[in-house]
């Protein structure tokens, strides 16, 4: 078994693959530079969400990643997203739904860099 690709800063512990992530770097950087650097993630990015968990207090998993996905989604180029999740999974996806996908990614890391630096805990409980 090969061992996954990750970013700096991702552990896997979310994102559990981040192969649509890396080609669509790669699409990206072959239209505009600039347009793959918009979907990394950014210093205010940890303030957002940071921000969110401190003003919810104690908040489920699932309400930070779609709060973050919502945030993130701007930043991804629908074309492109289309085209790397077709070239990884071989599926067509509608581009609302390709960006949304490749949101979830970066929102996912983002949390995983959070949880690594220190700066957000991650634990079992489950909200009730």
């Amino acid at each position: 078994m090969t061992k996954k690709r990750k970013p700096m800063l991702a552990s896997g512990a979310i994102v559990s693959d981040y192969e649509p992530l890396f080609k669509y770097w790669e699409i990206a950087k072959n239209v505009d530079k600039s347009v793959a650097e918009k979907a990394t993630l950014r210093s205010e990015d940890f303030d957002v969400a940071l921000s969110y968990v401190s003003s919810k207090g104690i908040t489920s998993l699932a309400s930070l990643l779609s709060y973050l996905e919502d945030y993130m989604t701007d930043r991804v180029d629908g074309e492109l997203a289309v085209r790397a999740l077709k070239e990884t999974y071989g599926v067509t996806f509608e581009i609302e739904e390709a960006k949304r996908r490749i949101a979830r990614i970066l929102a996912g890391w983002l949390i995983e860099a959070c949880s690594l630096w220190g700066t957000l805990r991650l634990t079992g409980k489950r909200e009730e």
